[in-house]
């Protein structure tokens, strides 16, 4: 395991989380290289043998060391941004194994695309199609497009990352998509090459991924029957990690069943895969300031706080709390809730939860690798946290604290 505990203190691989809090400070986000590669093979060992791509969500975890890990393990890059694209590419991630998706891509970030030798842009709508064959005509290059689809596959995920429903946002209606796939085919500037969907996140289950790639894969088929060749399915991403409780399958037996129900197709397979290959692969370790006890409720106050770990307060998104010295056996602990110093009454990053601490203790906020550092802010003025990767026995700063003067670098006072 990239964290267990030895000597009764907890590990990521072999380096003890109270040295890294020692040398770097808290709150501090801690990420384990082997457990990302473990989590990336899964995938391509489950497509060993098949025409496939894997492209990893950038949004999940965008801190250049990261990238650069699944780039050596030969990754593409799912995007939804010009700033996530100059990443990949800071990171030495290949632009032509990048897709670029999200419903609302600028001129100025579509140029960019272009001109970087992009993969594939993915097309949420009928104006972006017009907008990018506009700027690949002036830019006088074919832009290479596919449509993301919405299957209208219910992924029973929390409302908040459900995105294949007719009342999202994201993705062109099925019924409208044979007449965008002509409209795009007629085009000289776009050059039409595949065809995908994203149902959602934190997904526990294969079914509703293996029928929205049926609905894409039968929509693919009267597309080509139109004469407009194919040349990648994309599936999206969305499979979920193991929180608490979450019965879930092996992530290689649910890509084994999406490849399965794409078997002896053509087209190449691409999927988009995030918070599976990051969430377990990091925590956020953090101390105790103080012990406060309540008639009504216990809180520990921490260090950390929403602005640095928004899930729980975001979508009531459960995390394991440990702590970072093994408690002894037996010992109950008392419960409580671990909040932070933000002034909001959200911020709260677990609740009822049996722990023996103190003052000065630390803790390790756990599967914070995902949407963790990724969705972080200044809120209150608080620097962001550092963020060290762990290879092996050796701790790396991958991004140093931010600075309180850095907090308002960018401003000016009125002359």
């Amino acid at each position: 395991m990239s964290f267990a505990y030895r000597a009764g203190t907890l590990h990521a691989e072999q380096v003890p989380l109270e040295d890294i809090a020692r040398t770097h400070g808290t709150p501090c986000y801690v990420y384990s290289r082997a457990a990302i590669e473990r989590a990336y093979d899964a995938y391509a060992t489950a497509l060993a043998g098949r025409d496939a791509l894997l492209c990893y969500s950038v949004k999940s975890n965008s801190n250049l060391a990261v990238l650069d890990v699944l780039a050596r393990k030969g990754a593409g890059f799912d995007i939804v941004s010009g700033g996530e694209l100059a990443r990949v590419q800071a990171a030495g991630g290949d632009p032509g194994k990048t897709m670029f998706s999200g419903v609302g891509k600028s001129e100025a970030e579509i140029a960019r695309a272009i001109e970087a030798g992009i993969l594939c842009l993915n097309l949420e709508s009928e104006a972006e199609l017009e907008r990018v064959a506009a700027v690949a005509a002036s830019l006088g290059r074919r832009a290479p497009v596919a449509f993301r689809v919405n299957p209208d596959v219910d992924a029973k995920t929390h409302p908040y990352i459900s995105t294949g429903l007719k009342q999202n946002k994201f993705g062109i209606a099925q019924e409208d998509a044979e007449r965008l796939y002509r409209r795009a085919a007629s085009l000289s500037a776009l050059e039409v090459v595949g065809i995908g969907c994203h149902i959602g996140s934190q997904l526990t289950e294969a079914a509703p991924l293996i029928e929205a790639a049926k609905r894409i894969a039968a929509l693919a088929d009267r597309i080509e029957q139109a004469g407009i060749p194919l040349a990648h399915i994309d599936v999206g991403g969305g499979i979920g990690i193991r929180y608490r409780d979450e019965a879930l399958p092996p992530v290689g037996e649910i890509v084994g069943a999406i490849a399965g129900a794409l078997a002896g197709r053509r087209e190449s397979l691409i999927m988009d895969p995030g918070r599976s290959i990051v969430g377990n692969a990091g925590l956020l370790l953090t101390r105790v300031e103080y012990v406060k006890p309540g008639s009504v409720k216990n809180f520990l106050v921490v260090d950390a706080a929403m602005n640095d770990l928004l899930r729980p307060a975001l979508y009531g998104a459960w995390h394991e709390v440990r702590s970072v010295r093994q408690p002894s056996p037996g010992a109950g602990g008392v419960v409580y809730d671990v909040v932070g110093p933000v002034c909001e009454s959200a911020d709260c990053l677990a609740k009822d939860r049996a722990l023996s601490a103190q003052t000065g203790d630390l803790l390790a906020i756990m599967s914070a690798g995902a949407y963790g550092m990724a969705m972080s802010s200044n809120y209150n003025s608080r620097p962001r946290p550092a963020e060290v990767l762990v290879d092996a026995g050796a701790a790396r700063l991958v991004r140093e604290r931010e600075s309180v003067d850095g907090l308002f670098a960018l401003e000016r006072r009125l002359d």
